[in-house]
């Protein structure tokens, strides 16, 4: 094993707590221009774009912006640049996310958009805030301390979701879930400490060859963010699917050598764990990743996380990724791959 395999994912992993204060306190204390120049995008249709990981960080982000009364759907860039007249016929905002800034779909998303909408704004997320896309936006939500030199997301992702949601909770003026996301650094550092071994433990000793992750809701663009993690990092076979979903097929797959990981939802849990227990039963390993253990029977999880947040499940979402971020991490290096530069990928997709 090359020890120099990793250097920069496994720090950018670990610095996360720390990045999501300086993110969450530089949107805070930028909020009160940027609540101005949102309210012009309350009133309008938020359609989101993104590629591979930004696409499923709007998958979920959409979800929490349906939750608090807007109209709002994600779309992999590309679909709004070939197939535009699948796009809502009122009026729009679109929220570009990037984490470069440069990626050419979203660029070419931003000229389709301003084609078909020309006095609507555009609104970026992203890393890079002289970016490209950041010249072509309208407000840009910038999160520069989640720059990453790894090629796969992992801290960057949590932070532009992160501002995904601020925006989100300003946008609906709810101010007690803006002030519940100040609990995510302490909370993130607390689980990372309390479950420290585990990704590694999993990656060494569990013998998985066939990875399902599992989410409804908030959380399923992130089942789908673990699912690409595991797959870029570790070139290992990895799913998502919304949970109940799984038992229309794809558990035909379920076996010894399969993990199937359910991020419990608080709406759902119940009937979450039931699949994790079916899946158990047909000899899959099982983990499940939840609010609290005792909240339901967990008696045939193999893996049992408790994120112990105190939040609810809109809130707390983005604590679901780092210790999958770590299992992918340290399943690359068990096949003798460097993290920092998965097969075949860059950091900027340019066609």
């Amino acid at each position: 094993m090359n020890p120099h395999f990793g250097i920069n994912m496994q720090k950018e992993i670990a610095s996360q707590p720390g990045v999501w204060k300086t993110t969450l306190d530089g949107y805070f204390y930028e909020q009160e221009a940027q609540i101005q120049f949102l309210a012009h995008a309350a009133r309008k249709h938020i359609l989101m774009a993104g590629c591979g990981t930004t696409y499923f960080l709007g998958l979920s982000a959409v979800a929490l912006f349906r939750k608090l009364g807007f109209q709002a759907t994600a779309y992999p860039a590309s679909e709004i640049v070939f197939f535009p007249d699948t796009l809502p016929s009122d009026d729009a905002t679109l929220l570009a996310v990037s984490r470069s800034g440069a990626t050419s779909e979203t660029l070419w998303a931003v000229d389709a958009f301003r084609t078909r909408y020309p006095t609507e704004k555009v609104i970026t997320i992203t890393t890079q805030p002289k970016s490209k896309l950041a010249e072509m936006s309208d407000f840009v939500f910038s999160a520069p301390a989640a720059q990453e030199a790894a090629t796969a997301e992992t801290r960057s992702f949590t932070s532009m979701f992160l501002l995904a949601q601020a925006m989100a909770g300003s946008l609906a003026g709810d101010r007690a879930f803006l002030g519940h996301l100040s609990a995510l650094p302490p909370g993130l550092e607390n689980l990372l400490n309390r479950y420290s071994e585990l990704p590694r433990q999993i990656a060494r000793d569990m013998g998985i060859q066939r990875f399902f992750f599992l989410g409804a809701g908030p959380l399923y663009g992130l089942a789908c963010e673990a699912m690409i993690k595991v797959k870029e990092i570790a070139c290992t076979w990895a799913e998502a699917y919304h949970p109940l979903e799984f038992r229309h097929g794809p558990m035909a797959v379920a076996n010894q050598e399969t993990l199937v990981t359910g991020f419990i939802s608080d709406s759902a849990g119940e009937a979450e764990i039931r699949v994790l227990q079916d899946m158990h039963r047909l000899g899959a390993k099982t983990m499940a990743i939840i609010e609290r253990a005792g909240d339901l029977d967990l008696s045939e999880m193999d893996v049992v996380v408790e994120l112990s947040s105190g939040l609810n499940e809109w809130e707390r979402a983005a604590l679901y990724l780092p210790l999958i971020q770590y299992l992918a991490y340290y399943l690359g290096i068990e096949n003798g791959l460097d993290p920092d530069r998965p097969n075949n990928l860059h950091p900027v997709t340019h066609l």
